[in-house]
């Protein structure tokens, strides 16, 4: 039994197919289209799954959407009349959308779908999950657990901004919810506005500014903004913000209480934006510590799942792993919109269908690595390079792990491009840029030369699974890079009382540790841990690393620059590798050296895409 899930229309744009219950293939609409975000109807997407599945949509039992429109439509009306008159520009601009678009959502799809096969009755076949479920649903059943509670947290569903579901075998159920406008999204979203960051893309950024700053605005955020009890309900204080019925987040309110306009998108960053960011970060972290404490006392269960858009912040997530009172978490790599189509197909497959689930494994979830998008076989890729004028050698395992080892040991840049993409925002060594983790200069040099973006972004680290306890104080798995740990006491540098004293953006050139290309300011990284059974060639590489430097970690970003989607196909790779300053290429076992490009091909890739 086929059954596909679609996430569209809002942002993230996804699609999700799985067979008898397990997940053949899912990826971002933004992948194919080469728009970020992209929120249309993910007919590529779609066209992806089937070609992987080698099946039509007439195989296709049932489809499943990840919310339901009417009652997004509800909070709509609700949200205006309850604000009237304030707020009639920004309902004359939304309404006209939703009565010709968004509210009859159902004939929407219907057509859509009936470009792939006008002979099928689609509408015997679409289904409506709730967002909340859907979420839940994406972190609950891939799981390796058999009961879990589950926390969803995000801006908004259809009301829900925050819900506890309960899973036990293939059950599942909503037991409470907090409704907007609390929501615990909005409000960092709100911060991200503020600090001149784009919203629902730049969040990230605002986590990574955070550790630059001093919490000092933590007492005015909770006295003003937001209540919260002890058990981590919360409430906001709409008279700051503007979400609701303007076209910002934030109003003029929110900025006198802080003392300075929101920051334009390409002004300055400040040490008053940094203390805003680290202040915003730990309400955040508290406010989730609370929910989860309450939760591990209120449930006979040591197992705790996440999802929902706050679960992408993996410093947050780090402090609920260590001090949070569950036993054992995982976390949805595609906590945001997009796995909402899976969990939009779990739900349907599971709740709906009422279909048995497989016994879990302990070990492993049912995400395969988070690898389910298109690979591209090495004939293929010879010939896409050759169409492109690419010159390249086509080589064995061995002899590319090796000169990619050696290229990263003598700080050269590696566009790696393996196997099946990502589903989900993070790069996690199918399509990764790499780089030397024990340089002093590789951070800010991916940042400006490579990347095109602020320099302050710090970088993941890729490590080994066998030797992240040698390096981080941790020792367990995050094959998905939602946990943030310390690099470990032994690795550390010592600071001079000069050093220490540094603030802000200052901090940046401080060498940290023996790998400080991956460690931020606060001695944290964003951890990857790479395992043999589900990368071996990555896995492979890093050991390779090891055995040439004594570190087996390498700088691991997404193979993209500043705006752009990461890459999907072999062009994508070139264009990226030919418009930047990386060194080498690997796609399959296709080698590439930036000096035997022809130099005609070099791309101005630096304003090729909107910033993010």
């Amino acid at each position: 039994m086929y059954v596909l899930g679609i996430s569209a229309y809002y942002h993230d744009s996804a699609a999700a197919l799985l067979k008898d219950g397990a997940i053949v293939a899912a990826a971002q609409e933004e992948r194919f289209t080469r728009k970020k975000h992209d929120s249309r109807f993910p007919s590529q997407a779609i066209q992806f799954c089937l070609n992987e599945a080698g099946i039509e949509t007439k195989d296709i039992e049932r489809i499943a959407f990840y919310d339901k429109p009417f009652l997004k439509f509800e909070r709509l009306l609700e949200t205006y009349l309850a604000f009237a008159p304030k707020g009639f520009k920004s309902f004359n601009v939304a309404i006209p959308v939703w009565l010709r678009e968004k509210l009859f959502q159902k004939n929407l799809l219907t057509r859509e779908l009936s470009s792939f096969c006008d002979q099928t009755n689609w509408e015997e076949k679409l289904l409506f999950s709730e967002h909340h479920l859907s979420h839940a649903a994406s972190a609950f059943y891939p799981s390796p657990f058999e009961e879990a509670v589950v926390l969803t947290m995000d801006g908004v569903g259809e009301w829900a901004t925050t819900s506890v579901a309960f899973g036990s075998g293939s059950n599942l159920e909503v037991q409470k919810e907090i409704h907007f406008p609390h929501s615990l999204g909005l409000l960092y979203s709100a911060f991200t506005y503020y600090t001149g960051f784009k919203v629902n893309s730049g969040e990230y950024k605002l986590m990574g500014l955070a550790p630059y700053g001093r919490p000092k605005y933590v007492d005015l955020i909770f006295k003003h903004l937001v209540d919260v009890k002890e058990d981590g309900s919360f409430w906001l204080d709409q008279s700051y913000f503007d979400y609701c019925t303007g076209l910002t987040m934030t109003n003029g309110r929110f900025s006198e209480l802080f003392g300075e306009p929101p920051r334009s998108a390409e002004g300055e960053l400040t040490q008053f934006h940094m203390d805003v960011a680290a202040s915003i970060q730990q309400v955040t972290e508290e406010i989730v510590l609370k929910i989860v404490r309450s939760l591990s006392l209120e449930y006979d269960c040591p197992n705790l799942c996440l999802a929902g858009g706050v679960a992408l912040n993996c410093v947050a997530n780090g402090k609920v792993e260590r001090e949070g009172g569950f036993s054992n978490m995982w976390i949805q790599p595609a906590s945001g919109d997009a796995g909402g189509s899976l969990g939009a197909a779990l739900t349907t497959y599971y709740h709906h269908l009422g279909n048995p689930r497989s016994a879990c494994d302990e070990q492993l979830d049912q995400m395969n690595g988070g690898y389910l998008g298109p690979a591209f076989p090495d004939d293929v890729v010879a010939a896409e390079l050759k169409s492109l004028g690419a010159k390249f050698q086509l080589i064995s395992d061995e002899k590319l792990i090796e000169h990619c080892a050696q290229s990263i040991k003598e700080d050269k840049v590696v566009g790696w491009m393996q196997g099946r993409m990502e589903f989900g925002p993070r790069a996690l060594g199918a399509r990764s840029i790499l780089g030397n983790a024990s340089s002093v200069s590789a951070q800010k040099q991916i940042n400006l030369k490579i990347k095109y973006r602020e320099s302050f972004r710090p970088f993941a680290p890729s490590v080994v699974r066998e030797a992240v306890g040698d390096w981080f104080e941790y020792d367990g798995d995050s094959p998905y890079m939602l946990l943030v740990k310390d690099v470990k006491e032994c690795r550390r540098l010592q600071m001079s009382d000069e050093q220490e004293s540094l603030f802000g953006i200052d901090k940046l050139n401080v060498a940290r540790s023996s790998i400080p290309a991956v460690t931020h300011v606060d001695y944290s990284a964003r951890l990857q841990t790479v395992h043999e059974e589900t990368n071996p060639k990555y896995h492979a590489l890093i050991e390779k690393v090891g055995e040439l430097t004594g570190v087996p970690v390498v700088v691991n970003t997404s193979f993209n620059v500043r705006g752009e989607p990461i890459v999907c196909s072999p062009e994508d790779a070139f264009k990226c590798f030919m418009g930047t300053e990386m060194d080498v290429l690997a796609i399959g076992n296709c080698l590439l050296l930036k000096e035997e490009q022809d130099p005609s091909l070099k791309l101005d890739y630096k304003d090729q895409f909107e910033l993010d």
